[in-house]
């Protein structure tokens, strides 16, 4: 099992809105190309403006092969663009694929 740690970093006042899109259409979309959460932050103590979250991956290829579908999907491309219409949500994205070690509790 592989891991991935993705840190979005919102733009100026847009975090509310970056938190909406992942719960009401992000995340449906997701299940419906098989990709699945592990769990989402926000900072209390920190940088105030970041939503990171994780992914669960079986191998490199299934992150490729399901991460490529879902970024091309229609739908995801539309919904995207019409969150997006006052301007973009993300100013930078940062990730991580993280292999847990053998004494790691989370497999």
């Amino acid at each position: 099992m592989l891991y991935e740690l993705r840190i979005y970093e919102a733009m100026p006042g847009k975090l509310p809105a970056l938190n909406t899109r992942f719960a009401t259409v992000t995340i449906p979309l997701w299940k419906t190309h098989g990709i699945r959460p592990v769990a989402f932050w926000t900072e209390d103590i920190g940088t105030s403006n970041q939503l990171v979250y994780m992914l669960a991956w079986e191998s490199l290829a299934e992150r490729e092969q399901k991460w490529t579908a879902f970024q091309a999907d229609p739908e995801w491309q539309a919904r995207r663009a019409e969150t997006e219409r006052e301007g973009p949500l993300v100013a930078r994205v940062s990730n991580r694929i993280l292999r847990p070690t053998p004494y790691s509790p989370l497999q």
